[in-house]
């Protein structure tokens, strides 16, 4: 085996004593460069000035770049169509862009026969009046009266009578002024396609209209759209629209049936639509809220509002807000009424008879805003606004279908029905094997308080905002819905299912 040598390490120099002279060199070579930096930087010098010049803009152009908004700015005009009312930074466009990482969206420029033209005539769209105090204020309705002693005072501005088929409006307003809103088609996830699809039907609803009549403008939008490169290149795979009414108003099979068949026409198939009630078993159809009467101007609105409902002193068990339904047989709500009224301690009804809960009412606040839980039986649907004017107010909801919520508004809702409702069997109640009152008292104050604070950590997605881009922090129903559709074309992107 060779032997292992150590390497060999180089000898110390030997200590140098310091060298005299070159110590003076290095006292004068610091003494002379101190004299040409004090040199050019003298006021005299006209370096100096130069340097003082170029350091000056430098500071004038860090103070424009900081100064210059963070957000693109679109001011809406008499049109549909917008365009930017200021040139974008490039620090604006970058600041933005985090914001959208998933996708941006284009709002297609339609004729104002599909939206704006419907509102204008609000006078002839009801068989039974003007619905113009409805779809006024930006589609939220005429200011809310008589909520004094009800909610808080500094509140009351942000409540309105809201109609609960104006969705479309909100829809289009909010998303006009999106942060992720392009008006670049080329650099769009999602395309928006505006028209106001339940005005237009609705109107045909309850007269003598022919099968026509209700689905010509929903067969001139789809012809329109389907003329449009970006939907011809994708099929309309990410395409999406607001229906402002239930899918069952836009899906007739037969020219006597009821509603229009604009769903069920050629094109619409891939389009993904925001409903109020939805198909469960069709994909493309998205549950959103009804419109509630409370539509918050700041974060503040909201958290006062969570904070109030959380402290409201609840004199009732439960309540009953509705009417019967006269033409049905073995109305479920004509015993529900029955059976409340039958328990005067302990359940509190709101007779609903006629229209006069149609847009919600201060007795009907102030019901839920008392008790701990409201029954919500389905509607002229299984869905009704009521469920969520229900949990605005921090109410628990007392579900007999589960189609009215559980299948309906996943991407609203807790993944756990019990965390925030209590299921009754129908049947059970209706044969009288289960007392609503004695299921209801079966819950301690702890777990009825625990279900309530789950309901109020919920409420911002069931709102619909005030401001039109929407609150500073807080994410509400449009929000929500929005990063949904986002979310939904880049999954459909990734997992390629898309069929042609």
């Amino acid at each position: 085996m060779l032997p292992i040598s150590s390497p060999t390490s180089p000898s110390p120099d030997p200590v140098k004593k310091p060298n005299k002279s070159c110590e003076l060199d290095r006292k004068n070579s610091f003494n002379s460069l101190k004299s040409a930096i004090q040199s050019a930087l003298s006021l005299n010098n006209p370096r100096s000035w130069l340097l003082l010049s170029i350091l000056f803009i430098q500071i004038v152009l860090l103070l424009m770049l900081r100064s210059i908004p963070a957000s693109v700015s679109i001011s809406r005009g008499g049109g549909v169509a917008d365009q930017p009312s200021a040139e974008v930074s490039g620090t604006s466009i970058a600041l933005v862009k985090d914001q959208c990482e998933s996708g941006r969206i284009y709002v297609y420029n339609m004729p104002k026969t599909f939206n704006e033209e419907l509102v204008e005539n609000c006078h002839v769209l009801s068989p039974w009046g003007s619905r113009c105090d409805k779809l006024s204020n930006d589609g939220f309705g005429r200011k809310a009266t008589g909520l004094n002693g009800i909610v808080p005072v500094d509140l009351i501005p942000a409540w309105y009578w809201t109609d609960q088929f104006s969705s479309e409006i909100i829809f289009h307003n909010r998303i006009l002024n999106h942060k992720c809103r392009t008006l670049e088609a080329e650099s769009a996830t999602a395309f928006y396609i505006p028209f106001y699809a339940g005005l237009a039907v609705g109107k045909y609803l309850w007269s003598n209209s022919t099968a026509k009549e209700r689905d010509w403008h929903c067969e001139k939008m789809i012809k329109w759209v389907r003329d449009q490169d970006h939907w011809k290149r994708s099929n309309g795979w990410n395409h999406f629209i607001t229906m402002g009414r239930i899918t069952w108003d836009f899906r007739r099979s037969n020219d006597d049936d009821w509603g229009s068949s604009c769903i069920h026409m050629p094109g619409m198939r891939n389009i993904t639509r925001l409903l109020i009630e939805r198909n469960p078993w069709d994909y493309f159809d998205v549950g959103v809220p009804y419109p509630t009467g409370f539509h918050p101007r700041s974060d503040s609105d909201v958290v006062q509002w969570q904070d109030f409902v959380r402290k409201r002193n609840r004199s009732t068990l439960f309540c009953f807000a509705g009417a019967t339904r006269g033409t049905i047989r073995n109305d479920f709500r004509g015993l529900l009424l029955s059976h409340c009224k039958s328990e005067p301690d302990t359940c509190r009804v709101v007779n609903c008879a006629g229209s006069r809960c149609s847009n919600g009412t201060s007795a009907i606040l102030e019901t839920f805003l008392d008790s701990d839980f409201c029954l919500q039986p389905r509607g002229d649907s299984f869905t009704r606004r009521s469920i969520f004017d229900c949990m605005v107010a921090g109410s628990i909801p007392v579900l007999f279908w589960k189609r009215s919520a559980y299948y309906q508004y996943q991407w609203f809702l807790p993944g756990d029905p019990n965390s925030y409702s209590v299921f009754i069997d129908r049947n059970e109640v209706k044969n009288g094997t289960k007392s609503i009152k004695q299921e209801l008292e079966k819950y301690s104050r702890e777990e009825v308080k625990k279900m309530r604070e789950k309901v109020i950590d919920y409420i911002p997605k069931f709102l619909y905002a005030k401001p039109q881009e929407g609150l500073e922090t807080i994410k509400d129903a449009f929000d929500v819905a929005i990063d949904g559709v986002l979310n939904r074309f880049r999954q459909q992107e990734e997992w390629g299912f898309k069929w042609k």
